[in-house]
Formats: C-alpha cells, sequence, structure tokens
C-alpha cells in the first residue's frame, strides 16, 4: 500500500513539474512575439489559408521526427515537440495578423486564445467578453496571465499523458503524432482567420476593460 501511495504521489510530483514548464513556456513565447516580413494582402483569408497549409505541413513533420525514438526517449521528446510546434503556430498567427492588417495590434490575449481555444476553451474564457456576436479581449494583467498559463499547463500535461502511450510505439506513434501536428495548426489558423475577420468586418467600438 505505501509503494502505491508513493508511486502515485511521484506521478502527481511529475505531472505538476512537467505542467509548471508547459506554463512557464507559454509565458515565454507568448511574451516575445516574433516579427513578421508579410504585408497586408488583398485576399487576407486566402492568403492566410495559404499561409496556414505551410505552418501546418512544417509542424506535422517536425512533430513527426521528434515522436520517432520509442519508450522513455520518446517521453523526454514531448515537451521540445510542444514548444516547437507552438513556435510555428505562433509565427502564423502573426503571418496571419500582418495579411489583415493587424500585426500591429496583435496581443498576447489574442494570441493564446487563437493557438488554445479549440483545445481549452474554459482556460481562456476569462480573456474575452462578448458583445453581440463580437468577441472583444480584455487587457489581462501578468498575474492572469500566469493563472490562465498554469491552467493551460495543466490542461495541456493531461491530455499527453492520455496520448503518451504512442510514444511506446515507433513510427505508427510517430504517424499519429504527425497528423495531431497538423490538425492542430489548421485549427490555430482558423481561429485567428475567424478572429480577424470579425476585425475587419466590424470595426471595434467598445473599449475592451482592464482586469
Amino acid at each position: 500500500m505505501a509503494k502505491k501511495s508513493t508511486t502515485a504521489l511521484a506521478k502527481v510530483d511529475t505531472e505538476a513539474s512537467v505542467a509548471s514548464k508547459v506554463a512557464a513556456a507559454i509565458l515565454g513565447f507568448v511574451g516575445d512575439v516574433p516579427s513578421t516580413d508579410e504585408r497586408q494582402s488583398l485576399t487576407p483569408a486566402e492568403s492566410s489559408r495559404k499561409a496556414a497549409r505551410t505552418a501546418a505541413a512544417k509542424a506535422a513533420a517536425l512533430a513527426g521526427t521528434l515522436a520517432l525514438p520509442p519508450g522513455p526517449v520518446g517521453w523526454i521528446t514531448i515537451l521540445p515537440e510542444m514548444i516547437s510546434v507552438w513556435k510555428i503556430q505562433v509565427q502564423m498567427v502573426v503571418d496571419i495578423s500582418a495579411f489583415y492588417g493587424k500585426k500591429g495590434t496583435l496581443t498576447r490575449e489574442q494570441m493564446i486564445y487563437c493557438l488554445f481555444k479549440h483545445t481549452a476553451s474554459q482556460a481562456v474564457r476569462d480573456l474575452v467578453i462578448r458583445v453581440g456576436e463580437r468577441v472583444l479581449f480584455k487587457r489581462a494583467s501578468l498575474r492572469v496571465l500566469q493563472t490562465i498559463a498554469q491552467r493551460l499547463g495543466i490542461n495541456v500535461t493531461q491530455r499527453v499523458i492520455a496520448k503518451s502511450v504512442s510514444r511506446w510505439l515507433p513510427v505508427v506513434g510517430a504517424v499519429g503524432v504527425s497528423a495531431y501536428a497538423y490538425y492542430d495548426t489548421t485549427q490555430v489558423a482558423k481561429m485567428a482567420i475567424e478572429l480577424f475577420e470579425q476585425e475587419r468586418e466590424t470595426p471595434s467600438e467598445v473599449k475592451p476593460p482592464s482586469f
């Protein structure tokens, strides 16, 4: 019984450690948004979808390669894989914002929303308010962003652990990881396009509250 309790505690500690690292990584890349050479497009949705396909293919190739090592080594590559894919997605969102002429106004809150709304809607719910059909973003303090990052860290860690069995299956596991990275990246692009299309069609007239 004592051995089982010790094992359970060790598992909890490991999950908490991974969640903490994920949260720190999220705050890191959100706080350091990259630049882009892309310019405003006359057909932003079309340009964005093209950029999304390129980014998704890149993310899939990278994730699949990092997922090739089976067993414990495969587990070690999970966090680097996620961070690498997120960096690709962050650059993609920045590029999409440029196509819509919004790269100068892209916020941390919008970035987190685009990256995680489709997988962790509850974790990012405090970032937005709805005015009719529109989504407006609150200006979040560092403490609020840290809290949201911690929620996301726990959410992501739980999903990773649930799927970690694939790391013990070489090649087959890598194909699944690659396919998910492609899908995930296209979903991030979809959120970004919807967001900037909304802002394009209805200019903001409501000043979002701070919290």
